[in-house]
């Protein structure tokens, strides 16, 4: 619908488009129970696509309109989750200040936190510690962030979320540790 507005860069490029999404969402987050169910999956990739990018303009219009900032993807991803896997701190800030949870998990339990570990993102994932998320909190493999961090040999990172209280000899299922996994010692589920 509006795919032949955008600029090459992704970015919208003429004001009365991004006026026009403005009043779109606000008739949508105004009547979400009434609204077609196309426009709604249409707003959702739009935000997740502005997430991804790192497109704080159109996030922005979003917040500004009072969107739903914890919406998920068919995958639970959040636009927080998004922003901080793909590296986008200016959006992951401006997420963070509108009220995004920065605890919520995506289907398989992962949080922004986690993403931006796996990625090798450290000011996202510093800006992340900074929130009031619990440092154990566990994906559905029962792995932490300090598991990530010690997996892909971040060793700042487990050193922050040491002081900020997570417990790097907890375990996951298969006996592995943060620690454990700092020190290249990784534990495989066993075949019957």
């Amino acid at each position: 619908m509006f795919a032949s507005t955008l600029a090459p860069t992704g970015r919208l490029r003429d004001e009365p488009m991004r006026t026009l999404l403005s009043l779109t969402l606000l008739i949508v987050s105004g009547l979400a129970l009434a609204a077609e169910p196309d426009v709604q999956a249409e707003l959702r990739n739009y935000y997740f696509d502005a997430a991804r990018r790192g497109d704080v303009a159109m996030l922005d219009t979003f917040i500004e309109s009072g969107y739903s900032l914890n919406v998920q993807d068919s995958k639970g991803y959040t636009a927080l989750i998004l922003a901080a896997y793909n590296g986008q701190g200016e959006a992951v800030e401006h997420l963070l200040k509108a009220g995004a949870n920065p605890c919520a998990q995506d289907l398989r339990g992962n949080t922004a936190l986690m993403g931006a570990i796996f990625k090798g993102e450290v000011r996202i994932a510093r800006r992340l510690l900074g929130t009031d998320c619990n440092p154990d909190q566990r994906n559905g493999a029962g792995q932490t962030a300090a598991m990530y961090a010690g997996l892909f040999q971040r060793a700042e990172l487990l050193r922050d979320l040491s002081r900020k209280g997570a417990a790097l000899n907890a375990e996951d299922a298969q006996g592995n540790s943060a620690a454990r996994l700092a020190d290249g010692e990784i534990r495989m589920p066993r075949s019957h």
